[in-house]
C-alpha cells in the first residue's frame, strides 16, 4: 500500500454486435485467432504491437462498460501492460489483470435484481448499510490470493484515506484488500480499517486516476471515464432488464423481511432504492423526477389556479414533495457523489490528458443497477470501438480524443 508522491496526489477490426445474446455468450477475453478458409493469415490487427495503460472510472454499476472496453482493446490487438482503477474501475481492472475476467463476467451478466438484493450484505451499523462480504467472498473466490506484486502487469487500486485526507495507492499487497478499500463508497460500504487507516471510495479524491499510469511509458494512455455528459439516446430502459420470470414477490417479501427486523435501527432508505419496483414514471432518473418537480413549481408561480393567502412566519422557500416522487436521502447521495466525481474528472483530464478519452455518459445507468450488466457491458464496446475508430483513423496521439 503506498501513498503517492506530494507533488501529484495533492492536488474490432470487428464492429459491436447489437444482439444481446452475443454479449452474453461472448466471454472471452484474448484476442480472437481466426484464419480465412484458404489458410491465409488473418490482417494484421490495428493496435498489434501497441502497448496501453488503461485508466478505468468510478461510477458504480456502470464499470461494467469497463468490461466491454477492455475486450474491444484486446480483440484489436492492443497490449495492456499496465491498469489503474478506482472502485468499480479497480475491481474490473483487478478481475482483468489476474486473469479472471471470464469468470466474473460469466457471473455479473446471470444476475438479476434479486440475486443482487440478496448479495447485500445488510448491516445496522451507522457506518454503511452493507458490509459487502457476500460480494467479496464471491470476488476473492475467484482471484484467490493473488497479491499485486505478482500480476503479469502493473495494477494500481486508489482508496481515500479518511483520517490523513489523503488518497491512497494500493500496488502491492493482497488484492482482494485493496479492490475493498477502493470500492467503500461512504454510507453504503462499511469502510475498511487497515493498518491504522480508515479506507473509503478512492472516487472522493481521484474517480479517474490517471496519474499512475504515467510511469509505465505505455505508446498511449487510454482512460475510460464513467461521468461522461447525458446523452438521451443511450439511456438504457428499466424494461430491458426484466427477468424472465416475475420476481417482484420475492423482492417485497424480502424488503419487507429485512424492514420488520431492522425497523428500530436502520434507515432502509437505501434498500427502497436498491428493490424500487417499477412504477408509470420509473423511467426517469431521479435527477429527471427532480427537475420535472421544479419546473412545476415554477409554472404554478407563474400561472397559479388560485392566489395562495400568504401565512405568517412562513418560510421564504419553496418546497418538494420528496416522498411522492419517490426520491430518498441515498438518491440524493447519489447525487451529490456523482455530482463530485463529474467535477473531479475534469480537473484530471485537464491536468494530465489521456492519448484516449472514452466517455460512458452519467444517464446510461444508475450509479446501483448492478442487474444491467449485459447492456452496460455492450455500451462499453460500442463506445471504445467507436473512440478507436477515430483514433486509428486520425492517427494522433497529441490530446484526448474524447466520444
Amino acid at each position: 500500500m503506498n501513498r503517492p508522491p506530494d507533488d501529484k496526489s495533492q492536488d474490432e477490426d470487428q464492429k459491436p454486435e447489437d444482439d444481446l445474446s452475443q454479449i452474453v455468450t461472448s466471454t472471452g477475453i484474448s484476442s480472437a485467432q481466426s484464419a480465412s478458409e484458404d489458410g491465409d493469415p488473418r490482417p494484421t490487427l490495428p493496435g498489434k504491437g501497441k502497448t496501453v495503460a488503461l485508466t478505468l472510472g468510478s461510477g458504480g454499476a456502470r464499470g461494467y462498460a469497463h468490461i466491454g472496453a477492455i475486450e474491444i482493446l484486446v480483440e484489436r490487438g492492443y497490449d495492456i501492460v499496465a491498469i489503474s482503477g478506482c472502485s468499480m474501475g479497480a475491481l474490473i481492472g483487478g478481475v482483468f489483470a489476474a486473469g479472471k475476467m471470464k469468470d466474473y463476467k460469466d457471473w455479473v451478466t446471470g444476475l438479476g435484481q434479486f440475486d443482487v438484493l440478496k448479495l447485500l450484505d445488510v448491516t445496522f451499523s451507522s457506518v454503511g448499510a452493507i458490509r459487502g462480504e457476500k460480494i467479496f467472498s464471491v470476488v476473492r473466490e475467484m482471484i484467490g490470493d493473488t497479491r499485486i506484486e505478482d500480476l503479469p502487469i502493473a495494477y494500481t487500486a486508489v482508496a481515500t484515506d479518511l483520517l490523513a485526507h489523503k488518497e491512497i495507492w494500493f500496488q502491492e499487497g493482497p488484492l482482494d484488500q485493496a479492490i475493498r478499500a477502493s470500492v467503500a463508497i461512504p454510507s453504503v460500504v462499511t469502510p475498511l480499517v487497515l493498518n491504522g487507516r480508515v479506507l473509503v471510495d478512492g472516487a472522493l479524491l481521484n474517480p479517474l486516476p490517471i496519474i499512475p499510469t504515467i510511469s509505465s511509458h505505455a505508446d498511449m494512455i487510454v482512460a475510460v471515464n464513467l461521468s461522461g455528459e447525458d446523452d438521451r439516446g443511450r439511456r438504457l430502459p428499466d424494461a430491458a432488464f426484466e427477468s424472465p420470470h416475475d420476481e417482484g414477490g420475492d423482492i417485497e417479501e424480502w424488503v419487507d423481511k429485512i424492514r420488520e427486523k431492522a425497523s428500530r435501527w436502520f434507515d432502509w432508505d437505501a434498500l427502497k432504492t436498491f428493490s424500487a419496483r417499477k412504477e408509470s414514471d420509473s423511467s426517469d432518473s431521479p435527477e429527471e423526477k427532480i427537475s420535472k418537480a421544479v419546473a412545476k413549481n415554477e409554472n404554478n408561480k407563474k400561472t397559479p389556479a388560485v392566489k395562495p393567502e400568504p401565512k405568517k412566519n412562513q418560510d421564504d422557500h419553496e418546497t418538494i414533495d420528496w416522498d411522492k416522487l419517490g426520491i430518498g436521502k441515498f438518491d440524493v447521495m447519489n447525487l451529490t457523489i456523482e455530482t463530485m466525481q463529474s467535477a473531479l474528472v475534469q480537473y484530471k483530464i485537464a491536468g494530465y490528458p489521456p492519448d484516449l478519452l472514452v466517455n460512458i455518459p452519467k444517464n446510461a445507468g444508475r450509479s446501483y443497477d448492478y442487474h444491467k450488466a449485459p447492456e452496460l457491458i455492450q455500451l462499453g464496446r460500442e463506445r471504445m470501438a467507436a473512440a478507436l475508430d477515430r483514433y486509428e483513423k486520425n492517427l494522433n496521439s497529441s490530446g484526448p480524443l474524447a466520444i
